[in-house]
């Protein structure tokens, strides 16, 4: 039996059945204080996949940060057949700024592949790219809303692919979204360069939602045990299985003022249902705001003070649950004709 080898990241050298933080340069702050990309490197005794967990892709986004801080405290992982990187933060600048952005504005979920002689964003696509996501098999790259909208935990995947949708099924999020892939995301490139990746998207910018992040530790878990990296029982699945939206549609503002909210995350509505009405400050009529049709509420608006035409609940037109052994093909081809879309094409 051929000896398992060291796993090589930068100028680490991680021995099988040990686990290590390995710091990979990005840059200085204009202090000169040095900004790594951090990933934790757990190493398994046995041959297995590899495979990544990353948040925090966006800076403003911390949920992700606290599911991989609760991930790599799992005891169970101590037993992980084959090698799993864990990055809790890609994008340091937006972190310690709390915001989505990195210091000259650009998006690094839109700066794939990036190089290492470009922007400061794409440097550090490139080497996030390169330097974990290349070295994988597959991916769950976790997300929350931006800041003032909220997200129910859900997953999106790519609808042709039938691999992703079963990994979706076994994840167990309450929703499976299909949506298109944006030129430049990691979810784009990673697939392009054949590593299947995953996105949750759960909770707020800039907040922690106890239950998306209970929910997305187990999902994790739930993925790792199904691709034989993990043995004994993983988490159970979810005694309801997960809904799969069809389309969805934004329900916007008719006009400005301070709005009001009667629905939640979560809640089915009825076409025609009220979900909302939005009051002039100085008084006077009130507009009310219905369901243009029947769907689950998948994500809203949490910001009183509202602009004409802006974006306040996700509805989903819910096609199925997606039990054991549902026919994922045909599922993908049909909502392959009507793609949705991700979280930064609603404004």
């Amino acid at each position: 039996m051929t000896a398992r080898r060291f796993f090589e990241i930068g100028n680490a050298r991680i021995a099988p059945g040990q686990r290590q933080t390995v710091d990979l340069p990005v840059s200085v702050l204009p202090d000169h204080t040095p900004v790594s990309l951090r990933v934790h490197v757990i190493h398994g005794r046995r041959d297995g996949p590899v495979s990544f967990v990353s948040a925090a892709v966006h800076g403003d986004e911390v949920i992700g940060v606290e599911i991989t801080r609760r991930l790599l405290s799992q005891k169970s992982l101590s037993g992980l057949r084959g090698t799993l990187l864990v990055v809790p933060i890609v994008n340091t600048f937006g972190f310690l700024n709390r915001s989505r952005y990195l210091p000259d504005r650009r998006d690094l979920n839109r700066s794939f592949p990036g190089n290492d002689g470009g922007s400061l964003a794409s440097r550090l696509a490139h080497l996030f790219l390169n330097e974990v996501v290349l070295r994988c098999q597959f991916g769950i790259d976790l997300h929350s809303a931006a800041v003032n909208r909220t997200n129910l935990p859900q997953l999106r995947v790519t609808p042709e692919d039938v691999g992703l949708m079963e990994l979706a099924r076994v994840f167990g999020a309450p929703v499976i979204i299909p949506s298109a892939e944006r030129s430049g995301s990691l979810r784009a490139e990673s697939r392009d360069r054949g590593v299947s990746t995953i996105l949750y998207e759960a909770g707020e910018g800039l907040r922690v939602d106890e239950t998306a992040v209970r929910i997305g530790v187990a999902g994790i878990l739930r993925v790792l045990h199904h691709q034989g990296m993990m043995s004994g029982r993983g988490p159970a699945q979810p005694r309801v299985g997960s809904m799969l939206a069809r389309r969805s549609q934004w329900v916007r503002t008719p006009g400005g003022g301070l709005l009001t909210t009667y629905r939640r995350d979560g809640e089915m509505v009825e076409k025609g249902d009220l979900l909302a009405r939005v009051a002039n400050p100085f008084g006077g009529a009130e507009e009310e705001v219905r369901a243009p049709l029947r769907g689950l509420i998948v994500g809203q608006a949490v910001m009183p003070v509202v602009n004409e035409g802006d974006a306040i609940f996700h509805l989903a037109e819910i096609e199925s649950p997606v039990p054991e052994g549902v026919a994922l093909e045909e599922i993908a081809r049909h909502l392959s004709r009507d793609p949705l879309f991700d979280e930064d094409e609603i404004i």
